[in-house]
């Protein structure tokens, strides 16, 4: 049996006002989101996907079964749920597809317990190519090979289309094929151009997009979809209406965001809970509860600023302890001590009520643990998170030691039950932040999860 968080959603003189919930990575991805939606269906009706596309990886455990989902919310694992992939997401429906067959194949169900937005817009093969291209181009035209560490999932250049808006497809254009066919025809003449381009500056070698073919292909991606497809704006304001209530699950995490994280350094959505609203069409105040998620270290994957990242076997035991490898990508994550810089800043642009531990068992053995309160840069200390990741690439970090803790944690089911070095660890992070600590994890499964 589960455990289960035991904070109740705020209770509101206005019906359906602030009864809603939302869980949202603090850090940059990887937090364990996947596992806390997982835990808290039990109090929700319908789980929201509300931005990214297949760049993201959540993985939920389940008994000795593992689940890696990337398109599908987390909550298509819990029988007698709604699951709604919103406007805010991009889909790649072959991706989409493969996990719905994957599922299938281990006796989950995927049918009337999912929505699709026919707002959401489409991942199209040349937008992975672009993906790629670009990176090239990039680091061939600068000479220095960085790169921004993308995926590779043609997320980016599906949310630069979107805003572009003559060259974007979204899934509701499936069900009138004439209208699709004619459209893919001149877009593919722009992005055969515009690739070709790229390809030379990356030197590399380019096949132009034959548009017939595409747009069969994506004509019957929308076929196989279609019961799946609907208005899912109006369908949540139903649900709403209908006294349900809704958990949103965002991809990334805030210091991924668009706007307010270590820009460019990011993804290509507005990752952090201020994306809820225009990625699914629920007006602001209708969440009352906001769980932040946070590793009791910190992570990142691909290329960016990371002030605390250990490059020394105490950053490889984090990796092997922890399992740091990309869900999405399998790429192994950069590790490093917990940065309480950048959980205050992300808990207080989300607007967090509570926050949930995660991974605490991986610091187990560690004499010392370390804990960055601030930031230097150039003897002077900062006093907010950087806006220009150029300057957050010169931090230096200012730190705050601990004494660790040598016992295994994996089989405590109660805050009172942990070492009392890792209580006071849990302590000072929710003191440092000003948001309580409700949730701890200390295990990858579903029961290895304890609550204050």
């Amino acid at each position: 049996m589960a455990t289960q968080i035991e904070n109740a959603t705020v209770q509101s003189s206005q019906p359906g006002l602030g009864a809603h919930g939302a869980v949202v990575g603090l850090q940059w991805g990887d937090e364990g989101k996947g596992k806390i939606v997982d835990v808290l269906c039990e109090q929700y009706d319908v789980i929201v996907r509300y931005n990214g596309g297949a760049n993201a990886g959540h993985t939920v455990i389940i008994g000795d079964q593992k689940y890696a989902l990337h398109l599908l919310p987390s909550g298509i694992l819990s029988p007698g749920k709604l699951s709604v992939i919103g406007n805010g997401v991009v889909i790649d429906p072959a991706k989409l597809l493969e996990e719905i067959d994957g599922l299938a194949t281990r006796g989950v169900e995927v049918g009337d317990n999912l929505r699709i937005s026919d707002r959401a817009h489409l991942v199209m093969p040349y937008h992975k190519l672009q993906d790629a291209l670009m990176e090239a181009a990039l680091s061939a035209a600068r000479g220095d090979g960085k790169k921004i560490g993308t995926t590779g999932r043609g997320i980016g250049p599906a949310y630069a289309d979107k805003a572009s808006r003559s060259t974007a497809f979204r899934v509701g254009e499936l069900y009138d094929a004439d209208h699709f066919r004619e459209k893919m025809a001149y877009v593919a003449t722009i992005k055969n151009a515009m690739l070709k381009a790229l390809a030379q500056v990356a030197g590399a070698e380019f096949e132009p997009i034959n548009p017939d073919q595409l747009a069969e292909q994506y004509l019957e991606f929308g076929q196989i979809l279609q019961p799946h497809v609907c208005d899912t704006t109006k369908l949540l304001h139903d649900q709403m209406a209908a006294g349900k209530h809704l958990l949103f699950e965002g991809a990334n995490a805030c210091m991924l965001d668009i706007d307010h994280g270590t820009y460019p350094f990011v993804t290509s959505s507005n990752c952090s809970s201020l994306g809820i609203y225009p990625g699914s069409g629920v007006p602001g105040g209708r969440i009352g509860r906001l769980v932040g998620i946070v590793k009791a270290y910190t992570t990142r994957v691909g290329g960016g600023p990371f002030p605390t990242e250990l490059d020394d076997a105490v950053g490889q035991k984090m990796r092997d302890q922890g399992h740091e490898y990309g869900t999405t990508t399998g790429r192994p994550r950069r590790c490093g001590w917990q940065d309480l810089m950048v959980l205050n800043y992300s808990a207080q642009i989300c607007g967090a009520t509570e926050l949930a531990i995660m991974k605490l068992d991986v610091l187990a053995g560690l004499d010392t643990l370390r804990l960055c309160t601030g930031y230097e840069v150039d003897g002077k200390k900062l006093d907010c998170f950087p806006a220009d990741a150029s300057v957050l690439e010169r931090v230096t970090p200012v730190y705050e030691d601990m004494e660790g803790f040598g016992e295994d944690v994996t089989k405590c089911r109660s805050f009172g039950e942990l070492p009392a070095a890792a209580q006071r660890y849990i302590e000072r992070i929710e003191a440092f932040a000003g948001v309580p600590v409700s949730t701890i994890s200390v295990g990858p499964e579903r029961t290895q999860t304890l609550n204050r």
